[in-house]
């Protein structure tokens, strides 16, 4: 069968490349480019636990060491702290890295893998697709006709493919501008992001604003200004005179030496692509949306698309299309980023507006800091990472269901597991394999040797409803899970979204969650055809 093509080589397309090389899914990438990327130390990005946990999990290499760990964070207005976080392994911070050095750890982890090619100097011009496959056209010095099963493109916010397959762009200009300078100085809070509403130096007028300090590495820091509405130019006048302010400021009068290393301006523009599949062409990162108001991240946005559809793409390429599963990337991710899009419509206006009566609410500024945090932390409306609650793939009531902590179509916690094997391993390191997982939660096992109690009680009966489900999956053991009574089962997407939980074995519950999760029963001529005497096995298990 022919690769998957992905157009654009920037940190979505490379992430996605990889995780569909991981699922044994021959990849091109379309790299516009030369191959490699020019640092640029005021482009940076944070990341939350998923996503740094979903690169390290491809890459193989720990991402701790080319960023910063946020000790804390705090919020000022004027001259008071309204708002202070420490982290903690139950609260881990966010890491902040430069952007090269993330797509630079990608292109290392691809230039090792046999089943996918990287063709620089491409740039895709045609498309053209049939019942069978798609054809891309690229120009430049290798100009040529590529052949392939799929086509992604992850080819950023001006992407022709989207603009090749007609796909409409609507939203928002210019919601939002910074100023950007990132610098080696030293500042009163190490380690430690914060964020300054109104600070004092800065009393009145549209200018008033607000700024972010956020640390790297080596004592480097990237600050981040608030500009008013309007075209107006940024000099390097006015980008040094702010620097020189704020760390005056900051540091109470006295101006701290300083090493100026970039400069920028970043204009946040919210658009959401109308429809993010036609065919076998679809759009992720960039291509499909664009947001990053109030501190929240477009680029982690783009991992999670990847994360989303390399499993679905993986099993369609292996096992034939189900149209259902395919159809649900746009409706699980696209639905996560209008949500997201919306929160920030709302809360734009009373963060943003400057007056009327929410300016004299008591409290209400307090309320205001906490709603930026979210955005800048990846908590709550504004930050959180989505769940796909109303997902097609979302089974139909079942009787055996019970309720956990994790609602169905949430992100499941990172608990520790016991594998097949008999090695330990957190949960996330199963992910991406392109298969299911089944969780039972049984105390105490962690304290005996698997040998003990793979054979006892629950466990024979459990591992051959597994056998059973219409895909490989995994059977892994917990000792706890948040919410879950003992002998729980949980069944887990590829991705790491929960679908069902079970109060005890119930292989036909099971068989029928697992298959709801698949996009439902194979129909297509090419599918892997339906296994019923593994239906017939469940079913008589549930008896």
């Amino acid at each position: 069968m022919d690769p998957v093509i992905v157009a654009g080589a920037g940190p979505v397309g490379l992430t996605l490349a990889l995780a569909l090389a991981r699922q044994e899914v021959p990849c091109v990438v379309l790299d516009e480019g030369p191959g490699k990327d020019e640092p640029r130390a005021a482009r940076t990005v944070v990341l939350r636990e998923d996503t740094v946990a979903l690169v390290e999990r491809l890459t193989g290499v720990r991402l701790a060491g080319l960023g910063c760990r946020w000790a804390g964070w705090r919020s000022m207005r004027r001259k008071q702290v309204t708002r202070e976080v420490e982290f903690d392994d139950a609260d881990p911070a966010p890491l902040h890295l430069p952007q090269h050095e993330l797509t630079g750890v990608l292109r290392t982890a691809l230039a090792r893998e046999s089943l996918v090619k990287v063709a620089v100097d491409s740039r895709l011009d045609g498309i053209e697709q049939e019942r069978s496959g798609v054809t891309a056209h690229t120009r430049g010095p290798g100009g040529t006709w590529w052949r392939g099963s799929y086509l992604v493109g992850c080819d950023g916010p001006r992407s022709t493919v989207r603009k090749l397959q007609d796909i409409r762009f609507p939203g928002r200009t210019a919601v939002e501008r910074y100023a950007v300078a990132t610098l080696r100085t030293k500042l009163p809070w190490t380690d430690e992001a914060l964020l300054h509403r109104m600070p004092p130096w800065r009393t009145s007028g549209p200018s008033a604003g607000e700024v972010v300090g956020r640390p790297l590495p080596d004592g480097v820091w990237r600050l981040d200004w608030l500009l008013p509405p309007g075209k107006d130019l940024v000099t390097p006048e006015l980008l040094v005179n702010r620097v020189r302010e704020t760390l005056t400021g900051w540091a109470e009068g006295v101006t701290p030496s300083y090493e100026l290393l970039d400069t920028g301006v970043h204009t946040v523009h919210h658009r959401l692509a109308r429809r993010w599949r036609v065919g076998r062409v679809f759009l992720a990162g960039d291509a499909a949306h664009l947001l990053g108001a109030l501190g929240t991240q477009g680029l982690e946005e783009g991992l999670r698309d990847a994360d989303n559809l390399a499993w679905k793409l993986a099993l369609a390429w292996h096992h034939g299309p189900r149209e259902a599963l395919l159809d649900s990337y746009q409706e699980e991710r696209r639905s996560v980023i209008a949500a997201r899009l919306r929160a920030a419509d709302q809360v734009l206006p009373l963060l943003r507006g400057g007056g009327g009566l929410r300016s004299y609410v008591p409290g209400s500024s307090r309320g205001h800091d906490a709603l930026l945090a979210d955005g800048h932390l990846g908590r709550g409306a504004l930050g959180a990472p989505g769940a796909y609650a109303d997902s097609p793939l979302t089974p139909g009531p079942l009787a055996g269901e019970t309720a956990v902590g994790t609602p169905p179509g949430s992100p499941v916690a990172d608990v520790r597991v016991t594998a097949e094997d008999g090695t330990f391993v957190r949960l996330r390191d199963r992910l991406g394999r392109g298969s299911l997982l089944v969780v039972l939660i049984a105390p105490g096992t962690g304290v005996w040797d698997r040998k003990h109690w793979v054979t006892a009680g629950i466990m024979p009966r459990l591992a051959a409803a597994v056998t059973a489900l219409p895909h490989r999956a995994e059977l892994l053991v917990a000792e706890a899970y948040p919410g879950a009574a003992a002998h729980t089962v949980l069944l887990v997407r590829p991705d790491g979204h929960l679908v069902s939980a079970f109060s005890g074995v119930r292989p036909a519950d099971l068989y029928a969650a697992a298959e709801a999760a698949l996009g439902g029963a194979a129909t297509d001529t090419t599918d892997t055809p339906r296994d019923e005497d593994a239906e017939a096995r469940a079913a008589a298990g549930s008896r």
